[in-house]
């Protein structure tokens, strides 16, 4: 079973501010709860997201390897991580409004354990949330 969820923010700041935050691999994964550090391979966009998902199967972290596989700047990125426990897919789209921006977020999450889709679709929505909170913090 994949769990995809697809949310869009308003916010009242231009499109660059907005895209200066979503852009930013070590932002995403700051703003995910079951992230507990992450790894930045130096001159890239890749970022290893080492996750603690409270699964029964799952005793230590998982090393998510998330790498940026398109980007269109000032407006598109889209991420890939793979793991032993899931694949993870991000889509990040920054629209320029009457009163400022519009992010458009989409995630799918594709659990290989057991346990992993269930929490996922538990918890997505609230994912989703603090990226949107800690992007209101910034901007």
């Amino acid at each position: 079973m994949t769990v995809r969820v697809r949310r869009a923010f308003e916010f009242d700041a231009p499109p660059a501010d907005i895209w200066e935050f979503i852009a930013d691999p070590r932002n995403r994964a700051e703003a995910i709860s079951v992230v507990e550090k992450y790894d930045v391979e130096p001159n890239t966009n890749e970022v290893t997201w080492h996750v603690s998902l409270p699964i029964p199967i799952l005793n230590s972290t998982v090393a998510i390897k998330t790498n940026d596989v398109e980007r269109n700047p000032p407006r598109f990125v889209r991420f890939v991580g793979k793991s032993k426990v899931m694949r993870v897919s991000g889509e990040h789209t920054v629209e320029e409004t009457e009163t400022g921006s519009r992010l458009t977020n989409e995630f799918v999450v594709d659990g290989r354990v057991p346990g992993v889709e269930r929490f996922f679709k538990r918890n997505l929505d609230r994912e989703l949330e603090n990226l949107e909170a800690a992007l209101r913090e910034t901007v």
